[in-house]
């Protein structure tokens, strides 16, 4: 660091600038590794952080703009630009809100279809989140775990839609095709494998006594604080707080699979990082629910019959395997999406993203795209917590207390 009066100082991804005796501001990003994209504006004495100020906005794309301006259909692949790792959940009320305006309810087999990819982008999201975490910490073996295991449920995702992360697979009144015939044993393997990996996870990152000194009563919420700030997802609850979209409204077929919402009481980023171990596990056994019921139930109404029934012939003899040269199931878009006329008309929509609660507002005038577009990602909702929970602490906490909120700069710029 300088000193009073020095000139402006640069590190790898910082600037520390002197503002008086023993009182220093440092930039932190918006092109620090740690950091992600977005800033983080810390003034400390000595190395207390004393006032912290998140500074976003560096990747902001104006997508709700953008939104206005394309087919209702395509500005799913648009939504889901924002969160890639977990694009299912952030694209998933977009939809239901517009399936509102044009009074579509999906088929049950898609809705059990729609569940299952979204619980498995939610696993990948927090071994993402891991991965991120381990390099925040200097756990180099962490990050690699983390990264290898989630290509298991990359791959999962790219056998059921086709597409590693970008899926665009809940369309309006379903979605884009029906799973592999074997998919639901590639399932189960990967749900038993992954349940094994988090015992190890806990031995050589959430038990051991390095990683529990730099976390532990580190960045504490309390569950009064947590409601007062707003905050969403794994976060709110690893303060306390019982609160879950899934559990709260429920919608596509959470209401028909057994699960529970682990919460922790402690509020620190200890409490954050096994927050989501135990929610990877209940969304492995939601996936095991998921294709027990969609391999007991006939391949049929994956799409609603007001949008199957204008599909041409071509479409209908690929599904069922009757041309050699296509894949069985596979499905392109059916024509009447690109001429999609929505009913005037405003609505509204929530689900829980591996971020937290996102939300959608959507309100149409009639024409072939949107009138309006409004929403309010998990991520956004948690960066408030960074300017209240770090000053106080030494700067050196920082890493562990902005990597245990898994945040995503992308999600809350959108």
């Amino acid at each position: 660091m300088g000193t009073e009066g020095s000139q402006v100082q640069s590190l790898p991804g910082m600037q520390v600038r002197p503002l008086k005796k023993n009182l220093y501001e440092v930039a932190i990003g918006p092109a620090h590794p740690g950091s992600g994209h977005m800033r983080i504006l810390v003034r400390v004495e000595g190395d207390v952080m004393v006032e912290v100020d998140p500074d976003i906005g560096f990747v902001h794309r104006t997508m709700e703009k953008l939104s206005e301006g394309r087919d209702w259909m395509k500005n799913i692949p648009l939504f889901e630009r924002m969160a890639i790792l977990d694009a299912c959940n952030v694209t998933l009320p977009y939809v239901e809100a517009v399936e509102k305006l044009l009074d579509v309810d999906p088929p049950e087999r898609a809705k059990y279809l729609r569940t299952l990819l979204c619980e498995i982008n939610r696993v990948a999201s927090h071994l993402y989140g891991f991965g991120i975490f381990g390099v925040f910490l200097g756990h180099s073996t962490l990050y690699m775990w983390a990264f290898g295991d989630r290509e298991v449920f990359v791959e999962l995702a790219e056998r059921l839609t086709g597409a590693r992360l970008t899926h665009t697979y809940p369309m309006f009144g379903g979605v884009r095709r029906d799973m592999p015939d074997d998919f639901g044993q590639h399932v189960r393997k990967a749900a038993a494998y992954m349940r094994r990996r988090l015992d190890e996870y806990a031995k050589i990152f959430l038990l051991n006594p390095n990683i529990r000194s730099r976390l532990e009563g580190v960045g504490v919420v309390s569950k009064s604080r947590a409601v007062e700030l707003g905050l969403a997802g794994p976060n709110v609850r690893a303060s306390g707080v019982r609160y879950d979209v899934r559990l709260a409204e429920p919608y596509e077929a959470y209401d028909r699979v057994d699960f529970e919402i682990p919460i922790y009481e402690e509020g620190d980023s200890l409490a954050r990082a096994w927050q989501r171990v135990e929610e990877i596990k209940q969304s492995l056994s939601i996936m095991e629910q998921a294709v027990d019921w969609l391999e007991k139930h006939p391949r049929e109404g994956f799409v609603h019959e007001k949008f199957w029934k204008t599909a041409p012939p071509i479409y209908k003899k690929v599904y069922a395997g009757e041309v050699p040269y296509a894949s069985k199931y596979r499905v392109k878009m059916i024509p009447l999406y690109a001429s999609l006329k929505v009913p005037a008309g405003r609505s509204f929509a929530r689900t829980e993203s591996a971020h937290g609660e996102i939300t959608y507002y959507v309100e149409s005038d009639g024409k072939d795209v949107p009138y309006r577009v409004r929403l309010v990602s998990g991520s956004y909702r948690n960066v408030i917590a960074f300017k209240y929970v770090m000053p106080g602490h030494r700067l050196a906490d920082l890493p562990a207390i902005y990597g245990s909120f898994d945040y995503f700069p992308p999600e809350w710029d959108r």
